[in-house]
């Protein structure tokens, strides 16, 4: 899975005044001094649940046929955050009523994509299906795959992108058209959802490749991922 998030708002002025006074508050305690408020509301604002908003999220998930993975590919994206969010939710409830111990799997989901989902659901009085209740689990009771947390072997300074760790690995770059630094401006400029989906849906694949690179076993070919409507 992979989520893509974007400022809440177009520009720092069309926030209201106490959400500014917040967000200067907000970056002046995590940016460098030197950085303007104003401009870094357009670069960063997308980086917190209390300033941005979910415009995608892609899933995808394997199943098998005549002893050969296959991936299902589908995006969730819409102008209104809950109409994506709870899409998602509904999907994770059906998932979880199949296949109760299935995972989540994702770069960085652990730290970004479902806090990040679990917070603006909150935001938006959703209800969060059972995989999604994290608070007072244990680590190895939360259900998530991350390919960074694999990466890692146990070091947790280490920080390495799904760019560089697809490149090292011999997998097509899910970032040949745009990347997560672009999606803000292609969203509140450009007002193209269709082209983040089509983005968000490659960092997807691009993850089950690396899942399928960390078991040593052959990568996806064209043929066998499927793109549902």
């Amino acid at each position: 899975m992979d989520i893509e998030t974007t400022p809440g708002a177009p520009a720092f002025e069309h926030l209201q005044g106490d959400i500014q006074e917040l967000w200067r508050d907000k970056i002046a305690k995590t940016a460098p001094v030197s950085e303007n408020e104003e401009e870094a509301y357009a670069d960063r604002a997308g980086f917190y649940a209390e300033f941005g908003k979910i415009v995608c999220i892609s899933v995808g998930y394997f199943h098998v046929e005549q002893n050969h993975y296959q991936l299902r590919l589908k995006s969730f994206f819409h102008d209104d955050e809950t109409v994506v969010l709870r899409s998602f939710l509904e999907l994770v409830n059906i998932f979880h009523a199949k296949h109760p111990n299935f995972q989540f799997a994702g770069h960085n989901i652990k730290e970004f994509d479902i806090p990040f989902i679990c917070r603006r659901s909150v935001i938006h009085q959703l209800s969060l299906p059972l995989p999604l209740q994290l608070y007072g689990r244990k680590p190895w009771e939360v259900p998530m795959l991350d390919t960074l947390h694999l990466w890692r072997f146990g070091d947790n300074k280490y920080y390495t992108s799904l760019k560089l760790l697809t490149a090292i690995m011999g997998i097509d770059t899910p970032k040949d058209d745009i990347d997560g630094s672009m999606v803000g401006r292609v969203y509140w400029e450009e007002k193209d959802l269709p082209r983040i989906a089509a983005y968000c849906r490659k960092d997807v694949l691009a993850v089950a490749q690396l899942l399928l690179r960390f078991k040593r076993m052959p990568l996806l070919l064209p043929e066998e991922v499927t793109h549902v409507q």
